[in-house]
C-alpha cells in the first residue's frame, strides 16, 4: 500500500496536536507555578516591594546591603554552612553503613529496611520537630537522662546556644533512609564474583569494602551527596518549629531559609527576602557545579 505524503504530513500534525495537548498541563504548571514566580522573584528583587505599596527600583541596593550591613544574614549563612558540613557527611556515613549491614542476609531484614526508613517518611513533618523540642527541651528526655548519670544541673541541649545547632543536626542526621534505601539498591547491583576473587587472592572484609564496595558505590554516593546537599541548604521545619520560629537562642538555630521566611512574612519586605532566595539559588548552584567538577576525581563509572 503506498501512503501519500499529504496524509503522512497531516498524520504527523495530529500526533504533534495530541503531543502538546498531553504536555499542556505540565506546561501550564511550569509557566504559572516555576518560571513565571521565577521571574517575578528576580524583578522583585531589585525593588522594596513590601505586600503593599508600590514597587520602587532599588536596583542592587538589596544584595549590597545583605553582604555589607546585615549580620544577621551573615550568621544565617554560618549556620547554615555548619549545618551542611556536619549533617551531610554524617547522614551518609549512616546511611552506607546501615545499608551495608542491612544487605547481609538476615533474618527480617525486610522489617528492619521498612522501620529505617521509616524517620525519612516523619523526620520534615512539624510533628516530629515538636517531638525532637520536647525530648531536648527542658525536662525532656535527654535532660532526664544526664540527671540520672550524675549530671544535677543537665541543661536543656536545645535552649543553649552551644548545643541547640546540634540536635538539629541530629535530626537530620536520623533522617537516612533515603539514602540508605539507594545505596541497598546499588549494592544489590555489585556482582558477587568480585566478592569471591578477593576471597581467593585473600582479601578480608575490611579490604573488599575499601577495593570494591567503595570504588562501585561512588556514583551512588556521589548522587546522593548532590541531593543531600540542596536539601540541607534548604532546610526549614525543624529550625522553624523547635525555635519557634526565632531562630533562639542568640540566632544559632537560624537557618538560611527561616531568615528568609522572616523578612518576607514577618518583616514584609519581599524585595529583600527575593534577594536572599537568588542568593541561595547561586549558592546551591555554586556547591552543585563544584561537586560535578571535583567528581572526576573520585567517581569511578567503570565497570
Amino acid at each position: 500500500m503506498i501512503t501519500r505524503p499529504g496524509r503522512r504530513r497531516g498524520g504527523s500534525f495530529r500526533e504533534g496536536v495530541w503531543g502538546y495537548a498531553l504536555l499542556a498541563p505540565w506546561l501550564i504548571g511550569l509557566v504559572t507555578l516555576t518560571a513565571g514566580p521565577m521571574l517575578a522573584s528576580l524583578y522583585l528583587s531589585f525593588t522594596d516591594y513590601a505586600f503593599i505599596g508600590p514597587f520602587d527600583w532599588v536596583g542592587l541596593s538589596n544584595y549590597v546591603h545583605l553582604f555589607t550591613e546585615d549580620q544577621r544574614f551573615l550568621q544565617a549563612l554560618e549556620v547554615t554552612a555548619t549545618y551542611v558540613a556536619f549533617a551531610v557527611p554524617l547522614e551518609l556515613s549512616f546511611a552506607l553503613l546501615v545499608a551495608v549491614l542491612l544487605n547481609r542476609r538476615m533474618r527480617g531484614a525486610s522489617l528492619l529496611r521498612a522501620v529505617y526508613y521509616l524517620p525519612s517518611l516523619l523526620g520534615g513533618s512539624v510533628a516530629i520537630a515538636i517531638l525532637w523540642r520536647q525530648v531536648f527541651g527542658t525536662d525532656g528526655l535527654v535532660q532526664q537522662l544526664l540527671i540520672s548519670l550524675g549530671w544535677a544541673d543537665a541543661p536543656a541541649l536545645v535552649s543553649r546556644p552551644e548545643t541547640s545547632l546540634g540536635t538539629l543536626i541530629v535530626l537530620g542526621v536520623w533522617q537516612f533512609g533515603s539514602p540508605m534505601v539507594i545505596f541497598l539498591a546499588a549494592l544489590r547491583q555489585i556482582p558477587g564474583e568480585l566478592y569471591e576473587a578477593a576471597s581467593l587472592d585473600g582479601a578480608g572484609a575490611f579490604r573488599s569494602f575499601v577495593s570494591i564496595t567503595l570504588p562501585m558505590l561512588t556514583p551512588v554516593i556521589f548522587f546522593n551527596l548532590i541531593l543531600r546537599i540542596i536539601g540541607s541548604f534548604q532546610t526549614f521545619t525543624p529550625a522553624f518549629v523547635v525555635s519557634g520560629g526565632t531562630g533562639g537562642p542568640t540566632d544559632s538555630t537560624l537557618f538560611y531559609t527561616l531568615y528568609l521566611y522572616q523578612e518576607a512574612f514577618t518583616n514584609f519586605r519581599m524585595g529583600y527576602a527575593s534577594a536572599m532566595a537568588w542568593i541561595l539559588l547561586v549558592i546551591i548552584g555554586v556547591f552543585t557545579a563544584a561537586n560535578f567538577a571535583l567528581s572526576k576525581k573520585w567517581v569511578v563509572y567503570d565497570s
